[in-house]
């Protein structure tokens, strides 16, 4: 497993699972075949409904808890600054931890950002409480990252963003990387491109003939080198998965490199299309729901 380092020195490893979208009754079972294949980070988040089956599925396993690397999110519903507090106190109650490593505001939402700024600066206490070990931010453009550090101390850690060869992010990509923020990929093999419910079009990105001739070349997946293109550009990636055999899959791409035209054939298929929401939709009278309590 390859390990990021952080802007605040923490370390994370490069590659973790996703649970976004995995039911409550799922994700047990999902994260333990993770732990059981070697993963060591769990990525979840208030907003997914399944912390608690995460948090139990962790305590249940042969793993240290010390060697486990939690992430989760605060949703819109729990922006402002002591709403965001208590946010913390639920999702480490459903988690079943006292610390939480890496814990991020899931959105920008910019219709109310005096909530975002009430949000980070509450994470920004976490943080110097030692709650955490480290926060960051999630589907953040240009333009968020700059009101937010204007206005906050901690420059974030992460900012977990859609990236996969359909839709690259280059301005954001390049944003994070000037300001030390490490680029974490969701939907990092294209999922979102045929999940129903984001528009029209279901290309598959791991139908691709660009992206099956390169795996062809290696002897290896689609979905194995996306992930070996994100982890050279440098980015930390959270595939999902609920098959056991597919999370073993996923985790085995640290002993082959693609050519420099490989990735770059794998950059040019970026359309510019986003397949999730665009952070400017998403408010509080459209996402916003309500986070039970621990």
């Amino acid at each position: 497993m390859e390990i990021l380092t952080l802007n605040n020195g923490v370390t994370m490893p490069a590659l973790g699972l996703g649970v976004f979208q995995t039911p409550p009754d799922e994700t047990k079972a999902a994260v333990h075949a993770a732990l059981d294949a070697g993963y060591r980070h769990i990525d979840t988040a208030a907003g997914y409904f399944n912390e608690r089956e995460v948090g139990d599925a962790i305590a249940e396993s042969n793993v240290d808890r010390s060697d486990v690397f939690i992430e989760t999110k605060i949703w819109i519903s729990d922006f402002g600054h002591d709403e965001t507090l208590h946010a913390f106190d639920k999702s480490a109650g459903k988690l079943g931890v006292d610390q939480i490593d890496l814990l991020i505001l899931h959105q920008a939402l910019p219709s109310r950002f005096d909530l975002t700024i009430g949000a980070y600066r509450a994470l920004e206490e976490l943080l110097e409480a030692g709650k955490v070990r480290a926060i960051g931010v999630s589907n953040f453009m240009v333009e968020h990252l700059d009101k937010l550090l204007a206005e906050t101390s901690v420059v974030p850690a992460v900012n977990q963003i859609e990236v996969h060869p359909y839709f690259r992010q280059s301005e954001v990509l390049a944003k994070d990387d000037e300001l030390g923020i490490v680029n974490q990929a969701w939907s990092p093999i294209g999922g979102i491109t045929f999940y129903p419910g984001f528009g029209d079009e279901r290309r598959s990105v791991l139908d691709d003939t660009i992206i099956g001739g390169i795996a062809d070349a290696h002897g290896r997946t689609p979905a194995q080198v996306m992930l070996r293109w994100h982890l050279q550009q440098g980015r930390q990636v959270i595939p999902k998965s609920v098959t056991p055999s597919r999370i073993v899959e996923n985790l085995d791409v640290f002993d082959f490199d693609l050519t420099a035209e490989q990735l770059a054939a794998i950059d040019a298929l970026d359309t510019g299309v986003r397949g999730g929401p665009d952070p400017e939709v998403v408010t509080l009278e459209r996402f916003g729901r309500e986070i039970p309590e621990a």
